[in-house]
């Protein structure tokens, strides 16, 4: 019986072995492999946008002063124009800007507009040619034209509904090209006959860069996911600068320098324009 059992033992541990060695041929142990990352496409125009306006200027004002110089062939002088006045126009811009949060914003803009400008002066001393004795009346036309490169900054006060309106307000530089200046002058006084026009004469006109500021508000509206309408108010202030020189026959008698003188503009603009979001 002892025999027995320890044959029986010996053939189990046999088999366990066997058992044993047959599994570990066929191990084979699992690869492990580190899930990949998800790739996150990297939106390259996040942020950025493009505009394009259209701009019409209910009130385009002629800030104080507008002075010239005068000129008798050894002495100047200086005097203010009666009157000025610049007429209503279009003006066109475009730009391009960057959404650094849902409240706040930036963008650079190009505006181009024009303006016809009307004025008058008047003198106690003759015109040239007229009688002894009589006064002097001029009435001045020429045209300006304005390119305002500006940088704007705006607080976006929420979205409700589509609508997002805005408070903003920009700095930069104005370049203003003024026409040649028409000037017509007319004898005043009983001692002046027929229609009282002496003569016309042609001032030069002068081109500088002027200091720029505006102050801005509006809502826009979502067209679509990338395409904004832009309705507002556009407050826009530029410095004053050199308007004209003299006509060829008062230089011809020694004068120099410029003439006459702006005092900037004030304009009040209403403003309609398109943005498109860069997404």
């Amino acid at each position: 019986m002892r025999t027995t059992t320890r044959l029986l033992a010996s053939s189990a541990g046999l088999l366990l072995i066997s058992i044993g060695a047959a599994s570990a041929a066929d191990y084979d142990p699992p690869i492990i492999i580190e899930q990949a990352p998800d790739v996150v496409p990297v939106e390259i125009g996040s942020g950025w946008y493009l505009r394009g306006d259209i701009g019409y200027s209910l009130k385009t004002k002629a800030n104080d002063p507008f002075t010239y110089r005068t000129f008798d062939g050894s002495t100047y002088g200086s005097a203010s124009f009666d009157s000025v006045s610049l007429s209503e126009g279009f003006s066109f811009g475009i730009g391009a800007g960057y959404s650094f949060t849902d409240w706040l914003r930036a963008d650079v803009t190009l505006d181009r507009f024009s303006a016809d400008f009307n004025g008058t002066t008047s003198s106690a001393t003759e015109c040239p040619g007229a009688p002894p004795g009589s006064a002097c009346r001029s009435e001045d036309s020429s045209e300006v034209t304005g390119y305002s490169v500006l940088l704007n900054a705006y607080a976006d006060l929420g979205t409700f509904v589509g609508f997002t309106p805005y408070v903003g307000a920009g700095l930069g530089y104005t370049y203003l090209r003024w026409d040649d200046l028409s000037n017509s002058s007319y004898c005043v006084g009983g001692s002046c006959g027929g229609t009282g026009l002496t003569g016309t004469t042609t001032h030069a006109g002068e081109s500088d860069w002027r200091f720029t500021y505006a102050l801005m508000a509006g809502v826009a509206y979502d067209l679509s996911n990338n395409m904004k309408i832009d309705l507002g108010y556009r407050y826009r202030n530029i410095d004053g600068g050199q308007m004209f020189g003299w006509d060829a026959a008062t230089a011809g008698s020694g004068a120099t320098g410029i003439q006459g003188s702006d005092g900037g503009l004030s304009m009040h603009e209403i403003k309609v324009g398109l943005r498109y979001e860069l997404w």
